[in-house]
């Protein structure tokens, strides 16, 4: 789409626009004023297919000013290619454009909650990163957290023992809100392997939370 090209200016989608926008960022919701650095749009995606999904926003600044973009069809493009050239597996997107006026637009991308998470981002030939949305933030998401999202997918009962490292953990819960992996390593005097195991199961069997966050994820009883 160009600036030259005729558009029609839809005001019930521009009133939809600035109600989103309002609501400001968090957990489901992204403001990019460009897709000049599209590597962090790529991890905005990721966590989003990986989390909750969400929508972003090309155009849109942080401060919730709405200047727009002039050429959205390039925007598109350059996520396009980064999306094709980094994120494994392939990763579909709604994309939308809101004309502001004749010559500003708004992008909107929608990604579902994927079907096929976790999705990566292949930095290179042995290394890849995944991100998880967390308030605000997308971060990087840990090895547990990872395995979260592989196993969550799948509807299956989760058995686990409850033995004397869940009663250990039970107990501390009682009275502390969270607990890190490092912490109930110690506690339960376990390997990071078997710890990180036991978490994940209670994860997965909804008897606890986990809080990803930039310092490492937190555990919580639900």
């Amino acid at each position: 789409m160009n600036p030259s090209e005729a558009v029609s200016i839809n005001g019930q989608q521009l009133s939809e626009l600035r109600k989103l926008v309002n609501q400001g960022e968090g957990p489901h919701l992204e403001f990019k004023r460009k897709a000049s650095h599209p590597e962090k749009i790529i991890r905005e995606m990721i966590a989003f297919a990986n989390t909750g999904g969400g929508t972003l926003l090309i155009g849109v600044d942080d401060n919730g000013s709405i200047p727009g973009v002039k050429y959205p069809d390039e925007e598109i493009l350059v996520i396009q290619q980064a999306l094709q050239k980094a994120c494994r597996p392939t990763l579909h997107t709604l994309e939308t454009i809101i004309p502001l006026d004749e010559n500003q637009f708004v992008v909107r991308l929608d990604i579902p909650v994927s079907p096929r998470r976790p999705h990566f981002n292949v930095l290179c030939s042995d290394t890849k990163e995944s991100y998880v949305r967390a308030n605000d933030m997308s971060i990087k998401a840990s090895r547990e957290m990872v395995e979260i999202i592989r196993r969550s997918k799948q509807k299956k009962d989760i058995r686990f023992n409850y033995g004397d490292p869940e009663k250990q953990l039970m107990e501390y819960l009682e009275l502390n809100k969270t607990i890190s992996l490092d912490e109930y390593r110690k506690l339960a005097k376990l390997n990071r392997f078997r710890a990180a195991k036991k978490l994940v199961l209670l994860v997965l069997a909804n008897v606890l939370r986990i809080a990803p966050s930039e310092k490492g994820d937190l555990y919580s009883r639900i």
